[in-house]
This record gives structure tokens, sequence and C-alpha cells, in this order.
């Protein structure tokens, strides 16, 4: 079993991170948004993966939510270019105005299929959290959890599924299999109600 030893570098990226996203809430359930990247840099560890990829898993929406040319050179300065380099690979759009959903949705399929492996760990480490926070919720407050998402429920699970043909041809089979099993719980939850 692979170990991987953090450094000082991950404490930087951890406070970082804590620091960037300060002032944003998860959208429903209104979490600290740093508790979502902790569980992805954490799922990422658990997988195998290395300190740069838990870094970019702090910070993989740093680009998106709180990006611009500053952002990114301090990432590349204190973090390194191969951090910035899988951030955007899992960055859906840095476009001001964000363009329509379906379009970044099926931008972010498209450059997935050509992604480093260290880009597609971190994408599904996002996702899986991201679909177990949202499960978690639709126990909790029922069907209403959709009114967050602007495109409605059929949409966003769309998106989920269309997800898990790029993840399987990852190497980290238990994660995928979590993600599969956590889509079929979603999809069969939202069927019931």
């Amino acid at each position: 079993m692979k170990s991987t030893m953090l450094t000082e570098n991950f404490e930087l990226a951890l406070v970082y991170a804590t620091r960037l996203h300060a002032k944003q809430v998860r959208k429903v359930d209104g979490t600290p948004y740093i508790a979502h990247l902790l569980s992805v840099a954490a799922l990422i560890l658990e997988a195998g993966g290395n300190e740069t990829e838990a870094i970019a898993g702090l910070l993989h929406d740093s680009l998106e939510d709180q990006g611009g040319p500053q952002t990114q050179a301090e990432i590349s300065q204190q973090f390194g270019v191969e951090v910035l380099e899988i951030i955007k690979g899992c960055t859906e759009s840095e476009e001001l105005p964000k363009p329509p959903w379906m379009e970044r949705k099926q931008r972010y399929l498209d450059q997935l299929q050509n992604a480093s492996p260290s880009v597609r760990l971190v994408s599904l480490a996002d996702k899986l959290h991201n679909a177990r926070s949202l499960l978690a919720s639709l126990h909790q407050h029922g069907e209403e959890v959709w009114a967050y998402f602007p495109v409605g429920k059929e949409s966003s699970l769309w998106f989920y599924q269309a997800l898990l043909p790029i993840y399987r041809t990852t190497n980290h089979n238990w994660m995928v299999q979590e993600f599969e099993r956590v889509l079929f719980e979603l999809q069969s939850i939202s069927s019931i109600n």
C-alpha cells in the first residue's frame, strides 16, 4: 500500500484555501466551503494520490470561484505549475459571465476525455463528494433540494451519468464504484419522489 507523506506545502495550501474561500458556503446546507475542499483532498489521499494532487484538490475551485490572473499567479508561484495545470483541467470555465450550463458541462466532459490521470483523480474526488452531499441533502430535505440547482433534477443527474464512463477509465476502482453506487441511489431516490 502506497503512503503519501505531506509536507509544509500541504499546510500552506490548506491555509491558502481556507482564506480564499472564507466567505463561501455550500449552496444547500450552508456548510463552510472548506469542508468540501477537505473532503476532496481526503478522498484523493485515500485513493493513493500524491501531495501535488491533494493540494490541487484543496484548490480545485479556486480559479472558478475566486479566479483571475492574480490567483493563477499565486498558485503557480506558491504551489507549482503542476498544481495549477491540474486545477485548470478541473475548471469548467474561467469566463465571465459563465457560458450556459449545458455548454460548460459538455466542454468539461470533452476536456476530461483527454485529461491526465491526476486531473481525472481530482475531478472524480470532487464529483463523488458533490454526489454524496446531494444524496445526504435529498435524504434530509427531500425534493426541494433540486430548487438549488438551476437546471433541475434531470439535467443534473444526466451530467453525473455522463461522467461515469470517463471515470471508469481511471485506476481508482473503489472510488468509481462508490460514485456509481451513489449515482444509483440518487436516481432511485429521485424517481420515488
